[in-house]
């Protein structure tokens, strides 16, 4: 399991902030959603049946969320792409969660995993 990233910290702060409800479960969803597909960036990188795992889980996790629709729709696509583990679908999923990030929890949101994909297009270029 990764560390927490920057990008990790400040949703988890975005977290503390939000009144309970649907916005705060879409930023609980997107920071577990940050930290599996950081994990594909580890150096080693973990075992595939690993990374199964945890988006089985991750699956499993955002059964019992409550978030909107917008939000919902792009997370069930970024579970699929997530599924085969590879470095650059990392990199893809965060950049497909921006948009929906800053249309549904802000601007700042947005901001973050837009952050937070620029550096994983980056580490996929790197390597």
């Amino acid at each position: 399991m990764s560390v927490l990233s920057s990008s990790g910290i400040v949703l988890v702060k975005l977290m503390e902030d939000m009144p309970r409800g649907p916005k705060r479960e879409g930023v609980f969803a997107l920071w577990l959603t940050l930290r599996v597909a950081e994990d594909a960036f580890l150096l080693p990188p973990p075992p595939e049946r690993a990374m199964r795992r945890r988006v089985a889980a991750l699956e499993q996790r955002f059964s019992s969320l409550t978030l909107p629709a917008p939000l919902r729709r792009a997370l069930g696509a970024a579970l699929a792409e997530l599924k085969e583990p590879r470095r650059e679908q990392a990199a893809l999923v965060l950049q497909q969660l921006v948009a929906p990030a800053r249309e549904v929890l802000g601007a700042e949101a947005g901001e973050v995993l837009g952050k937070a994909a620029r550096a994983a297009v980056q580490r996929a270029r790197d390597e």
